[in-house]
């Protein structure tokens, strides 16, 4: 009788233990939710000096951990394996240290300072009449196909159907447990001559960080947005995400430097969005 007892008090105790971590659980994840009140706040006030929101707002906003990602450090020989049919015959040419230059035929590999950048002119075939014509599903076929051959954890970010009238100009960025890594990044420029050239840098992810930080919440982000972008004529907000992003860059090895979480804001006619650094409220240069 007492032992049945015993057990309904514990019963009863585990209950209320359980009901009070999920009051906790909401009572934390409230604290760092968006209301619909601050929702139309900032709407409001973004209308008030010209500025239309024309996307859902994100309303979490959590503590975040940066990630710690190397120095830019990069396999020569595997890259002029990459980028030349014939890696074999490749010549490099001499040049100061630090700085490795291969060339094939008309193409050309150039590592220095971290990036990396090649240059085709010979080994695609001309896909129509004019040279630089060329359809967004074309170009893309042919970026996608060499970023799943060998870099499939990045995924394309921002594709310019026209850029600078000479094609089709598409930027890739690795994408770490579901969010991009603004400061890893593959470009590439496509005409109908095929991959014009490629642009990459990036550091290998070490992971998160140990320590969380707040972060500024989304409509104190707008704000600050507003204080840099007011003016006479409207801004027209598309979109709102949020990315992890290196402040410095650097190829010395075994260096490690913080990648903190991101807000980019997307405005209408701009080729690139407004950063701003979400532990800090300030928008990146």
């Amino acid at each position: 009788m007492e032992w049945e007892r015993a057990k309904n008090i514990i019963l009863v105790a585990f209950v209320l233990l359980n009901l009070g971590l999920a009051g906790l659980l909401f009572l934390e994840n409230s604290r760092y939710t968006m209301t619909q009140e601050r929702v139309r706040t900032i709407n409001a006030v973004l209308s008030e000096n010209n500025i239309v929101l024309y996307t859902h707002l994100m309303r979490r906003f959590p503590p975040m951990r940066h990630l710690d990602i190397a120095g830019f450090d990069y396999d020569v020989p595997a890259l002029v394996g990459m980028f030349f049919d014939d890696p074999a015959n490749a010549v490099q040419e001499e040049m100061p240290d630090g700085h490795y230059r291969f060339r094939y035929g008309e193409s050309r590999l150039d590592i220095l300072n971290g990036v990396v950048s090649f240059n085709s002119f010979d080994n695609y075939p001309v896909l129509g009449d004019n040279v630089y014509e060329i359809s967004h599903a074309q170009a893309v076929l042919l970026s996608d196909g060499f970023i799943v051959r060998h870099y499939p954890d990045f995924v394309r970010d921002i594709v310019f159907d026209e850029y600078d009238g000479s094609g089709v100009r598409i930027i890739y960025r690795q994408q770490y447990r579901g969010r991009l890594i603004y400061s890893n990044s593959i470009e590439f420029l496509v005409s109908s001559r095929g991959i014009e050239w490629v642009d990459m840098h990036f550091g290998r992810v070490l992971g998160h960080s140990t320590e969380t930080r707040r972060i500024f919440a989304p409509d104190e982000i707008l704000l600050t947005f507003m204080q840099r972008m007011r003016g006479d004529n409207p801004i027209f907000i598309n979109d709102i995400d949020m990315v992890y992003m290196k402040g410095y860059w650097s190829d010395t090895p075994g260096a490690v430097y913080p990648a903190v979480p991101v807000y980019r804001i997307f405005v209408r006619d701009s080729d690139f969005p407004i950063k701003i650094n979400a532990f800090t409220n300030v928008i990146f240069e």
